[in-house]
C-alpha cells in the first residue's frame, strides 16, 4: 500500500512547490506522479492534497505523510549506504553534529589521530541541521553529536568524555583581570559577545546572569572564536567560554580567564549516539578516543 515512492512524491511536492516540478525531480511523468497519489488516497480513503486554483494544500492526513517522510527517507537512505559499505567491505562515514562552537578545536585533536587508526572511515562534521542536534540524532542525519547540554531521551546514549569550566574571558588591562572572580550584577555595565545562539541555550545566561535577573548593557554575537577573542583583547567587550579554550589563546592575545561567581560554573562535554549503534566498533573507538584524549589533558 504504502510505498517509499509515495513518501518521496509527498516530499518533493513540498519542496519544489507542483507537481510538475516534483515528477522532474524524480524522473516521472506528471500522470505517473498523480496517479500514484490517487491511487495511495483510494487505497488510504483520504485525500494527501486538496487543490486552491493551480497550488496543492497538503490535509492533515498529507502533514502527517510529510512528517513521516522527513523522518524515514534519511534512515532508508543512511541504511542502504552502510549497506553497500558492508558489502565492499568499507565501514563508510562518521558524521559528527556540533553543538558546541568552541568544540571545534578539540575536535580537531581527536579527528586527526581517529583518521589514522582508522584508515577506511570518512569523518564529516556538521553545525546545522534540519531538525536539531538531538532530531539530527533520531532522523539519522548525524551518527555522534557533541554537546554540553544532553537532551536524555529514550533510544540516545551521552556519554561524558570530559569536565570543563565556563570562565569570563576579558581583556589583560579590563578591571575584572585583577578580580578572584566576577559577579552577575557587574556584567550590567559590559557588552558580552558570544556565539550566535539563543540566550536561554548560554550557560552565562542560564547558570550566571539569569538567576540574578541580570542582563548585559549590549548582547553581541560572532560566529568564529578567534575574531570573539580579538574584540575581548582590543576591549570591545567580554565573553564566556571554556577555561581551556581561553588557556589555548592566552599566549597569542592578551586575555585573561575569569571565574564566573565563587564557585564558578562547571560544564561537561558528552557525546550523543543511538543506543543502537552503540556496538558499532569505529563509534566506540571514537568515544574511548575523545576520552582518552581528555585524561591526557590537564586543561581540558
Amino acid at each position: 500500500m504504502l510505498e517509499r515512492i509515495h513518501l518521496h512524491i509527498v516530499q518533493q511536492v513540498e519542496k519544489q512547490g507542483s507537481l510538475t516540478a516534483a515528477a522532474g525531480v524524480l524522473n516521472l511523468t506528471q500522470s505517473a506522479l498523480s496517479h500514484s497519489m490517487k491511487k495511495l488516497e483510494q487505497q488510504l480513503g483520504t485525500d494527501v492534497w486538496l487543490r486552491e486554483g493551480r497550488s496543492l494544500r497538503l490535509t492533515q492526513a498529507g502533514q502527517y505523510l510529510l512528517a513521516v517522510a522527513n523522518r524515514v527517507l534519511p534512515q532508508l537512505d543512511q541504511a542502504e549506504s552502510t549497506l553497500r559499505q558492508f558489502a565492499q567491505g568499507e565501514r563508510g562515514t562518521l558524521r559528527i553534529g556540533m553543538e558546541c562552537h568552541p568544540c571545534y578545536q578539540w575536535l580537531l585533536k581527536i579527528v586527526s589521530p581517529y583518521l589514522s587508526a582508522w584508515p577506511d572511515v570518512d569523518v564529516d562534521v556538521k553545525q546545522k541541521f534540519q531538525f536539531g542536534g538531538i532530531g539530527a540524532l533520531f532522523g539519522y542525519e548525524i551518527d555522534l553529536l557533541v554537546t554540553p547540554d544532553p537532551l536524555h531521551k529514550p533510544g540516545l546514549h551521552f556519554e561524558p568524555v570530559f569536565d570543563y569550566e565556563q570562565v569570563l574571558v576579558v581583556a589583560s588591562g579590563h578591571p575584572f583581570a585583577q578580580q578572584a572572580y566576577v559577579k552577575p550584577a557587574q556584567l550590567a555595565g559590559e557588552t558580552l559577545i558570544t556565539y550566535p545562539v539563543s540566550p536561554e541555550r548560554l550557560d552565562v545566561y542560564t547558570q550566571f546572569l539569569a538567576p540574578a535577573g541580570i542582563a548585559p548593557r549590549r548582547h553581541k554575537t560572532i560566529e568564529t572564536t578567534d575574531i570573539m577573542l580579538q574584540m575581548v583583547a582590543s576591549g570591545r567587550g567580554v565573553a564566556a567560554l571554556p577555561r581551556w579554550l581561553v588557556e589555548e589563546y592566552a599566549d597569542k592575545l592578551a586575555v585573561m580567564p575569569v571565574p564566573l561567581g565563587p564557585r564558578g560554573v562547571a560544564k561537561q562535554i558528552f557525546l550523543g549516539l543511538r543506543e543502537a549503534d552503540k556496538g558499532i566498533d569505529y563509534l566506540h573507538a571514537f568515544v574511548m578516543l575523545a576520552r582518552g584524549l581528555a585524561a591526557s589533558s590537564p586543561g581540558a
